[in-house]
């Protein structure tokens, strides 16, 4: 495992600051409310040729009623816990203050190595005396940093190098399946996660909006290595006003692009609403292996032709998904939940399958056999051969003589004639048509 180094400290000190300069790139909200990072977010980081694991927890504040905040504090305490080495930031502007201390004290009780930080150091020159009072914290020298400019920021990765171990083989496992799950706010997303790890994970409220980044958990079982992305829940646009709201849906939509296989949650009580179409597509159209599940199945009354009816009603809603598979199951009961991983599996090995182009023409010469490609004014189709050229999603090109005359009845007639002899469940699949000049002897 790669080293993990976390950002902690009171809220609003510009821990997410930091870890966006930190790791190149806008992944943490940055919003001028305390609060605004609820869950631990991760992201890859290196320096001088070492790669790391980059942590920002939300704010501890060391005495708190609010329910949220205590969420935080559980939050960063489990991120300490799992840390190679902490960075303690503090604020140069409002000093010194108790809940430093207290933070303080707290590290030096989890025995981790802490490299001490204070923010905020922007101007150049002298440095500000002021931060000589940060040494009563007994935490050893401060590191002057600016977030914002990125001043005292190598000294600072410097400083947590010293403590990571010696380096052994870190790259990246080809057998690690990524996996997004995805879905309207408080379909119990992050419930899932949690009933999967079995720890604490993610922040479970029903105060709908509660996870509003997109956090990563490694889970390894007998099945496979899987690294579960948790999304925010995603909103109907026009009640996307709120920044701090938007931010996560763009973070939901970047998550679907880097995972293998999406997880499309739907609420058992409400079934298929306009918003989990408008989420599906969004995993449809990156091209991504998808398995729509149905949460909270335990809180429906049934009989015993519920289950049917509501993967019909799946079906008509989602019509442009039929390949998907669908698990009806309760991250609260944890009922079918293990029967996640074997599909999990059998979905991203269908979206990375290659066909031969033997066996491809097999199928298009049979299919154009039994059903004739469209004519128009005396012009029929003709399609000379077709290949494969990429996975995830498999896609496939069909050399044809009018691209014009290919129309999108024949397009999807050839799509299921393929489907019906390979497979592909679980994954949208790619038709491009190319026209080949015909040279008439």
């Amino acid at each position: 495992m790669r080293p993990l180094v976390a950002i902690v400290g009171r809220p609003n000190v510009g821990k997410s600051m930091l870890f966006n300069k930190l790791t190149g790139q806008r992944l943490s909200i940055v919003e001028d409310t305390p609060g605004v990072t609820r869950d631990r977010l991760y992201a890859p980081c290196e320096w001088l040729g070492r790669k790391f694991d980059l942590v920002d927890t939300g704010g501890i504040e060391p005495r708190t009623d609010d329910e949220i905040l205590l969420f935080m504090r559980t939050q960063a305490e489990i991120a300490i816990q799992n840390a190679t080495v902490i960075i303690f930031l503090c604020d140069i502007k409002t000093g010194l203050t108790a809940s430093d201390q207290e933070v303080a004290n707290m590290l030096l009780k989890s025995g981790k190595p802490v490299v001490l930080a204070v923010n905020k150091m922007d101007q150049t020159g002298p440095t500000n005396p002021d931060i000589y009072e940060f040494y009563n914290l007994g935490l050893g020298d401060p590191v002057a940093v600016s977030a914002v400019h990125g001043h005292g920021t190598g000294d600072l990765l410097d400083a947590c190098l010293d403590y990571f171990p010696p380096e052994d083989d870190e790259t990246e496992d080809p057998d690690l399946i990524k996996v997004a799950i995805i879905g309207k706010p408080n379909v119990g997303k992050s419930s899932l996660v949690n009933r999967i790890l079995g720890e604490e994970r993610v922040i479970v409220s029903n105060v709908a909006g509660t996870t509003r980044d997109a956090v990563d958990s490694f889970f390894e079982n007998e099945k496979g290595k899987y690294l579960f992305i948790d999304t925010a829940g995603m909103r109907k646009k026009s009640k996307v006003d709120d920044r701090v709201e938007k931010f996560s849906v763009l973070r939901g939509t970047m998550a679907i692009e880097r995972c293998d296989v999406c997880l499309i949650l739907i609420d058992a009580n409400e079934g298929v609403t306009e918003q989990d179409t408008k989420v599906a597509g969004l995993a449809h159209d990156a091209g991504k292996a998808c398995i729509i599940v149905v949460n909270k199945w335990d809180a429906v009354e049934k009989d015993d032709k519920t289950m049917d009816k509501m993967r019909e009603d799946i079906r008509r809603d989602l019509s442009y998904m039929t390949y998907a598979p669908i698990l009806f199951i309760s991250a609260l009961t944890g009922q079918r939940v293990d029967r996640l991983f074997d599909l999990i599996n059998y979905v991203n090995e269908q979206a990375a399958m290659r066909i031969t182009t033997g066996m491809l023409n097999n199928v298009l010469a049979d299919a154009t056999a039994r059903v004739q490609p469209p004519t128009d004014r005396g012009r029929r189709l003709k399609i000379y051969y077709m290949t494969q050229v990429g996975v995830k999603p498999p896609h496939f090109v069909c050399f044809c003589n009018n691209a014009e005359l290919f129309h999108f009845s024949y397009r999807r007639y050839l799509e299921n004639q393929i489907r019906t002899t390979f497979g592909l469940e679980g994954t949208p699949v790619k038709l491009t048509v190319r026209e080949k000049g015909e040279k008439e002897g």
